[in-house]
């Protein structure tokens, strides 16, 4: 089984993590496989990166846990990859995600939602540091106290309280989350690879 499906579908590479049966838990060659791809994909108007199953991710793989993987760098080298992508980036979660894949989350232009969805980090219990650029783009999303619930307190967030909070932009039904971010690509579809990332730039 591959471990992270790549689709193209015009000017749009959908990614797919794809380990259902182990809660889609990254390890550090699905890690690479997604930094990989995306960084092929630099001329795509849009990237969707998703789960297989009933969870976008668990976070780490337990057995990669006892190797370097948990201080590794390859974390942030995905979200860079995906922060710097041109085009639109959009998180399509299809259920909740956990752990250091919040960061590749994190990094995306938008994020729909599965209604069911949870969100939680739980770095302060693992006695894990959050890969580097993560708190910075969570605290621009939420505000400082937030992410110190998410981060410190370790809480479990609610799909109603990211939305509320800006960590979602949408929630739906689990089975309706792809054809949200398709309809999120419409516009960035329909114009110029300039243009969309002329307006990126403008925002920051």
């Amino acid at each position: 089984m591959v471990d992270v499906l790549i689709s193209e579908q015009g000017d749009m590479t959908v990614l797919t993590l794809n380990r259902p049966d182990k809660a889609n838990a990254v390890t550090a060659d699905m890690l690479a496989a997604v930094r990989d791809s995306v960084r092929a994909a630099s001329g795509q108007k849009v990237i969707v990166l998703t789960g297989a199953g009933k969870v976008f991710s668990a976070g780490m793989d337990l057995e990669a846990a006892k190797t370097d993987l948990p201080t590794s760098p390859i974390w942030d080298e995905v979200s860079n990859a995906i922060a710097a992508h041109p085009g639109l980036t959009i998180a399509a979660l299809n259920g909740t995600v956990a752990g250091g894949a919040l960061g590749m989350v994190l990094a995306c232009d938008l994020r729909v939602a599965a209604e069911t969805a949870k969100l939680f980090y739980p770095v302060m219990r693992l006695g894990f540091l959050p890969q580097p650029a993560d708190p910075g783009r969570l605290r621009a999303l939420v505000g400082p106290a937030r992410a110190k619930r998410i981060l410190m307190a370790g809480e479990k967030i609610t799909a109603d309280d990211c939305l509320a909070w800006g960590l979602f932009d949408r929630l739906c039904p689990a089975d309706q989350v792809m054809n949200q971010a398709n309809e999120m690509a419409e516009a960035a579809l329909g114009a110029s690879h300039s243009h969309i990332s002329g307006i990126k730039r403008l925002i920051g």
